[in-house]
């Protein structure tokens, strides 16, 4: 009696986590350098590239 495994998720896991992730994340890089505004312009910009090469290999 070969017994069928059910499946706990039946769908695959969506991705709505990345973007409130990488909000937090560009805010506390903001707050924690202390940037004025044109720097931070400027990270809004440049801070998902890096993240970007860093997760993605």
């Amino acid at each position: 009696m070969a017994e069928e495994k059910k499946k706990l998720w039946s769908r695959r896991p969506s991705p709505a986590w990345v973007g409130p992730v990488w909000f937090i994340g560009w805010l506390f890089t903001v707050g924690y350098a202390h940037l004025v505004w044109w720097q931070i312009l400027l990270a809004l910009i440049v801070w998902p590239y890096f993240l970007g090469r860093a997760v993605g290999g």
